[in-house]
């Protein structure tokens, strides 16, 4: 694939199944260059043979649920301030009518176990901010009073005076006369407004300074479940509570299920029909923040106030992947957990585990009805599929990525090599066309307590594309292969993950003669980064290198990013000289590679700070060097930013890879 075909990457939401397990509802979202944005829509796909059909037709909406009925889907779409509404719509089409009219916009919500009520998160601020008063810029709103560490969110910006509610709201009617705007009339004076709802009244559940997340109805539909912090310490720690709240008063006091004692980081919570609750939760152990390597476990809770027992073991298993989430069923629950590359479902019970949909697939989101087992997965040539367990077994029955193969998706060969010490390491090599030798680019993932996976891969793709052999593994320090081997890297960072990642790519090179090992490249983004940038400044074999969004300096990170005052900690301990030994900003004076800079001037994750002082110093020692800056995006650039800003960092990073690693297909003049 090229570039631009990124415009072919459809993901897919998680799946509302219909209560008669005869059709899901989806919603679609890939990059358009022509809105440059994200767009979708909801699909009904029948799970009998795939066939779809539109259902709505807005720009971009998102995360359908059904009522328990299947009468209606709810989903997320924006409002005409741009705020995301929850929508309501029959199942069969029709127009939208619209469910709530929060000032911030939506969160999350969830519906009703009577199908008549939903319960949301909606973000609150404090009059006169984030554009909350009308004339009131950015640059004229009050001063930020920092007390807490939690100041600043990634993709948000600055959290003083933001907080996140709960609401619960009855739904509209559909069958009710639209909402018409009032015209002006003659006698209208300034103060006339137009006081006509565009939605049901919503009550305010929660009060306080606390955020609230996650909601759900209680079985019943009477109480409404979050997950909050609002313990003293809640500041100093990762840990956090799980509440519910009468549906019926406003501002009420909320009543604990369990309490923030339990040293858990808790993800999601979902009620059971025997009065109990199941959990997907991280153990933060006795500092309340040993968040490192520390895989998400399905717990339960068999009444309010009880010690949350395990169920999947905190050593090996791991439902930790970014949308994972439960479905109770009758005999268990079904839960996604991710090992050596995959996502897969599994079915959980108190005698143990059962795979459902596994596989070269990741599963993105499930749902049952009628027994039926529903699966949105990502495929070696897709972004997004539905596929089903039935009778028949596992049958992938959609066709969304069908463009994204005509455009040409290259399948990597697998591998599991013995490294130095002889620990094992997992990971793939791309080849392009040809016979080679090809010129290698060396990927290394974020996280670093994540992983590379057998999902299409836009980075690898797109290299292949430009002749460019593409290596990647999962080293120590990365999920899916266990809790050792994701903590083997605390405080000690730059030790063996450089090691496993070099090793890899050396039994690449021996076991692929295509594979150029005299015209070798490096790259990554944000541990990524920190690794490329690490490891030029010890290995000097490489043409070249990328350093993308990179966590570049443990000590300025500290204060600058919204993770900063856990996340060094953490990793790389808090005694100065270790910290220091751990630092690539410590070692650029080593650094002798060219090398290209890339970060967003929106990122809080990995603040630019981190790219701009790293750049000023190889530019200072006269290192080749380039700082690629882009405008309005945050960490999330490379998945989920401004599609014309994606093609635009591909075409950059190609243009350098062609000045200094050129190939027949990429030859072109740098800058």
């Amino acid at each position: 694939m090229r570039a631009e075909d990124i415009e072919h990457l459809v993901a897919l939401s998680r799946p509302a199944v219909h209560p008669s397990g005869e059709f899901a509802i989806v919603a679609t979202s890939r990059p358009s260059l022509r809105a440059n944005r994200n767009v979708g829509q909801l699909w009904r796909v029948s799970l009998s043979d795939g066939s779809r059909r539109r259902l709505t037709g807005g720009v971009a909406d998102r995360s359908p649920r059904l009522t328990p009925d299947g009468q209606t889907v709810l989903f997320l779409r924006a409002d005409e301030s741009d705020k995301a509404q929850v929508w309501a719509m029959r199942v069969d089409g029709g127009e939208p009518v619209q469910a709530t009219a929060q000032p911030g916009g939506v969160l999350e919500f969830a519906v009703s176990p009577q199908g008549d009520r939903i319960a949301f998160t909606a973000p609150v601020v404090e009059p006169g901010r984030y554009g909350s008063v009308e004339g009131v810029s950015a640059a004229q709103e009050p001063a930020r009073l920092i007390t807490r560490n939690r100041s600043l969110a990634n993709g948000v910006g600055s959290l003083v005076g933001r907080r996140s509610h709960l609401f619960v709201a009855d739904l509209p009617g559909l069958d009710d006369e639209p909402r018409y705007d009032r015209a002006a009339h003659p006698h209208d004076g300034k103060s006339t407004v137009d006081d006509a709802l565009h939605a049901p009244e919503a009550i305010k559940l929660s009060h306080g300074e606390f955020d609230h997340g996650s909601p759900v109805f209680s079985v019943d539909g009477e109480r409404v479940l979050c997950i909050t912090a609002r313990h003293d310490t809640r500041d100093d720690d990762l840990l956090n509570a799980v509440v519910e709240f009468d549906a019926a008063v406003a501002e009420g006091e909320p009543h604990t299920i369990l309490s923030s004692r339990a040293g858990l980081s808790v993800g999601e919570v979902q009620p059971t029909p025997d009065g109990g609750f199941v959990l997907l939760a991280q153990q933060m152990g006795e500092t309340g923040r040993d968040f490192v390597g520390r895989s998400v476990q399905l717990f339960v809770l068999e009444q309010p106030g009880a010690h949350p027992e395990e169920v999947t073991d905190g050593g090996s298993v791991d439902l930790g992947e970014p949308t994972s989430h439960t479905t109770v069923v009758d005999d268990g629950v079904l839960v996604q957990e991710r090992l050596r590359g995959r996502n897969r479902l599994v079915h959980l019970t108190g005698g143990g585990s059962r795979e459902l949909i596994g596989g070269d697939l990741e599963v993105l989101g499930h749902g049952v009805g009628a027994g039926v087992t529903v699966a949105t997965v990502s495929t070696p040539t897709s972004a997004g599929e539905v596929a089903v367990l039935d009778d028949r077994g596992v049958t992938v029955l959609t066709d969304f990525g069908s463009a994204l193969a005509e455009a040409g998706v290259v399948a990597p060969t697998e591998h599991e090599f013995s490294v130095r010490d002889g620990a094992k390491v997992h990971g793939w090599v791309w080849l392009p066309e040809g016979p080679g030798p090809h010129p290698v680019l060396l990927n290394i993932h974020g996280g670093p307590f994540a992983q590379y996976g057998v999902g299409v891969f836009d980075e690898a793709q797109v290299a292949v594309d430009a002749g460019y052999a593409v290596v990647q593994c999962n080293p120590r320090g990365s999920a899916g292969y266990g809790r050792e081997h994701g903590v083997a890297i605390k405080e000690a960072m730059g030790t063996v993950d450089m090691h496993d990642v070099l090793d890899f790519l050396d039994a690449s090179l021996d076991a692929h003669d295509e594979l150029d090992r005299e015209r070798l490249g490096i790259m990554g983004g944000s541990y990524g980064g920190y690794l490329t940038a690490w490891t030029i400044a010890h290995e000097h074999r490489f043409a070249a290198a990328v350093v993308e969004r990179g966590f570049l300096d443990p000590v300025s990170f500290v204060g600058t990013s919204d993770i900063g005052w856990f996340f060094t900690d953490g990793y790389t301990g808090t005694d100065p000289d270790a910290v220091r030994r751990q630092s690539p900003m410590a070692v650029v004076g080593q650094v002798t590679t060219p090398t290209l800079v890339v970060h967003s001037e929106e990122d809080w994750r990995c603040p630019p700070e981190q790219a701009q002082r790293y750049f000023a110093a190889l530019k200072r020692q006269g290192v080749e060097t380039a700082l690629l800056l882009f405008p309005g995006e945050n960490h999330e650039l490379t998945r989920s930013g401004q599609p014309r800003h994606r093609v635009e960092r591909f075409e950059h990073i190609l243009r350098w890879w062609a000045k200094h690693l050129p190939t027949a297909q990429n030859h072109g003049r740098w800058p």
